[in-house]
């Protein structure tokens, strides 16, 4: 079962960083690459105030994050599940 979503797109540095992080750390999530998905857009700019920002992660409790680190994504997921 997945925690998250992030928005991303395969050109992203950042996005490529976090994600070998995440799986490193056996953390599992959705990825879905804006440039595919055309309706996330949406999704991104809402987040970050009209910018196509990436990676954005849209967690389960509708909150979002803007390039976290490993260290607020693990953080985020332990306040949820507290």
């Amino acid at each position: 079962m997945s925690t998250f979503t992030m928005y991303s797109t395969p050109w992203c540095g950042y996005c490529h960083r976090l994600k070998s992080q995440l799986e490193r750390e056996g953390i599992t999530f959705d990825v879905v690459d804006i440039e595919q998905h055309p309706e996330a857009v949406e999704i991104v700019e809402k987040a970050n105030n009209g910018n196509q920002t990436v990676p954005t992660l849209l967690y389960a409790d509708g909150s979002t994050q803007t390039n976290p680190s490993l260290k607020q994504v693990k953080e985020k997921l332990a306040a949820l599940a507290g």
